[in-house]
C-alpha cells in the first residue's frame, strides 16, 4: 500500500513537471529592449517644443549673431504649452534647450550667451526650469534637445575645448532640473560650417553616469534612432534593429538604412519619427498647422509602422502656443480615441495554427494587455490566427486592421497577410513590430479574420503576438 502511494505520488510529481514544462515562456530572440526603451515605446505619441531666437527673427537656423536683447516673450506660460502636450495625449515633452544659434534658454554659467542676456525676467529667467516644472506639474516627462552645431561660440572648431563645453552644458542640464527621460542629440551641420569633431561615446558615458534612466536619441541611438527624415513617416518596413557599427551621426547616405532599420541588427535601437505641425520647426506667423487629414495619415506611417511619433508644437513669439494649434491637437487626439476607442473584434473566439501552451493561448491577443500574447509552436510553413466574430458582429464593417508583437521578447515578424472570410486578402506587408495598423482601401464585413505570419531567420523563431484588433476610420477617405 505504502508502495502505490509512493508510486502514485512519483506519477503525480511527473505529470505536474511535464505539464510545468509545457507552459514556460519562449526564449527572447536577441536583441531585446530596455524596460525604459519598452516604455517609451508604448507613450506613443510625444511633444518637441522649439522655442528660442528664431521665434523672434523669423528663421529656422540662426547664425548666432542675435542680439540676446531680441529674447523677450512677453507672455511666456510653460503651463500652458503642457496644455497642448495634453491635447495630443503626449506623455513626454522635449525642450529645445539650445538650436544652431548657440542662445541657451537656461543661464548657463559657462557663456554670456543666454537668456540671462535677455530683458525676459529682467535676465532672472530660466526657460527650462519653468518648462521642467510645468511638465512634471501636469503628468508630463521632461526631454532635452542640446544643439551639438553652435554657431556662436568661440570654442566651435577646436575639438577639445568645445567638447568640454558641450559635456558642461550637459552636465548643467542633467544635473540642475531633475529627471530626464529623453536626450536628443543630432548631427545638423550647415554646409560651410567649421570642421568640428564631436566626441559622442564621451557625451553618452556622460550622459548615463548623470542619469542612468534615461534614453539617448541620435542616428546611431544609442537607445532610439532617427527615422531618415522629417515627415513623420517610417519605412513600410521597419526594424526595431540596427548594427550601430555600420552608422556616423550625421552622414549622408544612411537615411533608408535609418528608415528601415536591419533584420540582422545587432542592437535595439528603435526609431522615432520627428515632423512639425507646421511647416517650419520654430513659428512663423505666416504658418498654419497641418490640416486633421494630414495628421492622421502621420499617425498611421509612425505609430503605425513600429515608432513613436515626436509632434514639434511652436510655441509663438508672445511666449504661449497658438490657440488654432491646441484646437488642430485636440482634433487629433480626439480622432485617434474615437478610431480605436471600439475594437470590432471583442468577442470574437480565437483559435491558432498551434499554442505553446495554456499561458499563451490565441484569445490573448483579445484581452487589451501588454504583457499576455499569443505564442505558437515551432513550424517551417509560417502561422496563423484567426478570429471569428461573433454572428451579430460579423455585418460590422471595418478598415484599420491592429496588430502587435510581444516585442518585450524581440521582433520576429517579417511578412505577414490579413485575410477575411477565407481568400480574400486585404492586407499584407512585412514587419510588424510594437504596432502595426493596416489602414484599408474600403471597408469590408466578414465572419472571420485570418492573420498568417512569416518569422524572420528562416521561420526558426515563432511570432508572439500581443493583440489584433478590428477597428473603423471614420475619417479615411470616402467615409466623411
Amino acid at each position: 500500500m505504502a508502495m502505490s502511494c509512493a508510486l502514485a505520488a512519483a506519477a503525480l510529481i511527473f505529470t505536474t513537471a511535464a505539464a510545468t514544462a509545457t507552459t514556460t515562456a519562449p526564449l527572447p530572440m536577441l536583441p531585446i529592449p530596455t524596460a525604459t526603451q519598452l516604455k517609451w515605446q508604448r507613450r506613443e505619441v510625444i511633444m518637441f517644443f522649439h522655442f528660442g531666437m528664431n521665434t523672434f527673427t523669423d528663421r529656422e537656423w540662426g547664425d548666432g549673431g542675435e542680439d540676446p536683447s531680441l529674447f523677450d516673450p512677453p507672455s511666456l506660460d510653460a503651463s500652458q504649452w503642457m496644455t497642448a502636450a495634453a491635447a495630443a495625449g503626449a506623455s513626454l515633452a522635449v525642450l529645445v534647450a539650445k538650436h544652431h544659434d548657440g542662445f541657451c534658454l537656461w543661464p548657463s554659467s559657462l557663456t554670456r550667451h543666454s537668456v540671462r542676456a535677455s530683458p525676459w525676467r529682467a535676465g532672472r529667467g530660466d526657460v527650462v526650469r519653468e518648462f521642467a516644472a510645468a511638465a512634471r506639474s501636469a503628468g508630463i516627462d521632461v526631454g532635452i534637445y542640446l544643439s551639438p552645431w553652435d554657431r556662436h561660440d568661440r570654442r566651435y572648431g577646436l575639438e577639445v575645448e568645445y567638447n568640454e563645453y558641450y559635456v558642461s552644458q550637459l552636465r548643467e542640464l542633467l544635473t540642475g532640473y531633475g529627471s530626464v527621460s529623453e536626450i536628443w542629440f543630432d548631427g545638423a551641420k550647415g554646409k560651410n560650417a567649421k570642421n568640428m569633431t564631436y566626441h559622442f561615446e564621451e557625451w553618452f558615458q556622460t550622459v548615463r553616469q548623470l542619469q542612468s534612466s534615461i534614453n539617448i536619441f541620435s542616428d546611431d541611438g544609442p537607445d532610439l534612432r532617427w527615422v531618415g527624415d522629417e515627415n513623420g513617416s517610417a519605412g513600410y518596413t521597419c526594424w526595431s534593429t540596427i548594427n550601430r557599427s555600420m552608422i556616423t551621426i550625421g552622414q549622408v547616405g544612411i537615411e533608408k538604412y535609418l528608415n528601415l532599420g536591419d533584420p540582422k541588427g545587432t542592437d535595439w535601437v528603435p526609431p522615432e519619427c520627428d515632423v512639425s505641425i507646421r511647416q517650419g520647426w520654430f513659428w512663423h506667423k505666416n504658418e498654419t498647422a497641418k490640416p486633421l487629414a494630414k495628421l492622421l495619415e502621420i499617425y498611421y506611417n509612425s505609430v503605425g509602422r513600429n515608432c513613436v511619433l515626436l509632434l514639434n508644437v511652436p510655441p509663438n513669439s508672445t511666449g504661449l502656443v497658438d490657440e488654432a494649434d491646441i484646437a488642430r491637437l485636440r482634433e487629433f487626439r480626439a480622432a485617434v480615441d474615437a478610431i480605436f476607442a471600439t475594437d470590432l473584434a471583442a468577442g470574437s473566439a480565437a483559435t491558432a495554427c498551434s499554442v505553446r501552451g495554456e499561458p499563451f493561448a490565441a484569445a490573448n491577443v483579445l484581452d487589451g494587455r501588454d504583457d499576455t500574447y499569443w505564442a505558437p509552436k515551432t513550424s517551417k510553413n509560417g502561422y496563423w490566427i484567426e478570429l471569428r466574430r461573433p454572428a451579430a458582429m460579423a455585418g460590422e464593417k471595418f478598415n484599420v486592421v491592429r496588430i502587435e508583437e510581444h516585442v518585450a521578447l524581440g521582433q520576429r515578424v517579417e511578412r505577414h497577410k490579413v485575410f477575411v472570410d477565407g481568400a480574400v486578402v486585404v492586407a499584407n506587408g512585412t514587419t510588424v513590430g510594437h504596432k502595426r495598423l493596416h489602414r484599408l482601401a474600403h471597408p469590408v464585413a466578414g465572419e472571420t479574420v485570418r492573420v498568417w505570419l512569416a518569422t524572420r531567420r528562416g521561420g526558426g523563431a515563432p511570432p508572439l503576438l500581443s493583440a489584433v484588433g478590428l477597428h473603423l476610420d471614420p475619417f479615411a477617405a470616402g467615409m466623411m
